[in-house]
């Protein structure tokens, strides 16, 4: 059965969430209507928390769950940097393949407290034949409505787990949880690309480069960057820094010059004593629908081991995944990207000390 912290009693339309603000928050009958029951078995949709949105801050801080689900459905930071759209269509269908893995003693549905997402719809419609400044400033939007539920997720002794929207949400996740410790947050990011852009307005080749500018990101570790595609200047940029450490695919793969697991390792080892972040960009895994999708690049079960390994020795602040889609604006469709969203989200909660 669902757990329900506190005793206001929630009214809504099926599939519906409840408005606050842009924050949707979660309702039982949303997580109901995605959950496919079946006799002898238990779903972690048949466990999971949610909270009520008139009192969702106060349930947040009582909830004995370790994990909040985040949803952040937009791709306007990812045509911002002249992306393929489509990053939005991932959150709904991740959440329900979430809902619909086995509640077991190993992973177990109350440890899941599934807040909700933001409702950025009026945002993606005058995105939607705007040029890149137009785009930018909507960004920079998005990223003041993010940070300060990050803030209250990370403030109230919780690990969000948040599934994007483009990877211009790491700048806000950063911000938040900035606040949240009172001090700068490390970063781990598995990613083809370093996403240290220039400062030119806000997209999703920026966040982390305002991020530590703006003083929230302390060290940044990037595993397996693709050297066709990070300029020169942004390599001269990350190596002149001593708070950034990054490992290439071509030095993991091609070179011989390190192995995967040692360049995971490398990236924990930079980031240890403090709070860290960790991201993975779903485009760095080959053939996964993405904004930046790849024929080269890593495999499943290697993207479920580096979260497994940073779940498990990382001091992590949060999860984000992000840039994946299960439909692009150019008609592409993979629905399997949301199951493999799944794997990441559970291999993080089983393994996350």
């Amino acid at each position: 059965m669902f757990t329900f912290t506190g005793t206001a009693k929630q009214t809504c339309t099926l599939g519906k969430a409840i408005t606050m603000g842009e924050l949707h928050i979660a309702t039982h009958n949303h997580i109901d209507h995605l959950t496919a029951r079946r006799p002898g078995e238990t779903k972690l949709g048949e466990q999971v928390q949610i909270v009520h949105a008139d009192t969702w801050k106060e349930e947040l801080k009582n909830s004995k769950a370790k994990f909040v689900l985040l949803g952040i459905p937009e791709d306007i930071g990812v045509r911002a940097n002249y992306g393929v759209g489509g990053a939005h269509t991932l959150w709904e269908h991740a959440l329900k393949a979430i809902l619909n893995v086995q509640h077991t003693n190993g992973l177990k549905g109350d440890d899941l407290l599934i807040l909700g997402d933001f409702n950025f719809r009026d945002l993606m419609h005058q995105a939607e034949h705007a040029d890149a400044s137009v785009l930018r400033e909507l960004v920079a939007h998005i990223d003041g409505k993010v940070a300060p539920i990050v803030k209250e997720i990370i403030a109230a002794g919780k690990i969000p787990i948040v599934i994007g929207g483009g990877h211009n949400n790491a700048y806000p996740l950063l911000h938040g949880a900035s606040e949240a410790k009172g001090g700068t947050v490390n970063c781990i990011n598995l990613d083809a690309h370093s996403d240290y852009r220039m400062m030119e307005g806000r997209h999703s080749g920026n966040g982390f480069r305002y991020a530590k500018k703006k003083g929230f990101l302390g060290k940044y570790a990037i595993v397996g960057l693709h050297e066709n595609y990070n300029s020169q200047a942004v390599i001269d940029d990350l190596n002149a820094d001593a708070d950034i450490m990054f490992s290439t695919y071509e030095d993991i793969f091609l070179n011989d010059r390190l192995d995967f697991d040692a360049a995971i390792n490398s990236a924990i080892s930079h980031t240890n004593g403090n709070a860290t972040g960790i991201e993975i960009d779903l485009d760095s895994i080959e053939h996964v629908l993405s904004s930046a999708a790849t024929p080269s690049g890593i495999k499943t079960v290697q993207a479920r081991r580096y979260i497994t390994m940073c779940a498990k020795k990382a001091n992590a602040a949060y999860l984000h995944i992000t840039e994946g889609a299960v439909k692009l604006k150019s008609g592409k469709e993979d629905i399997y990207t949301a199951k493999l969203v799944s794997y990441l989200v559970t291999d993080f909660m089983r393994n996350c000390k």
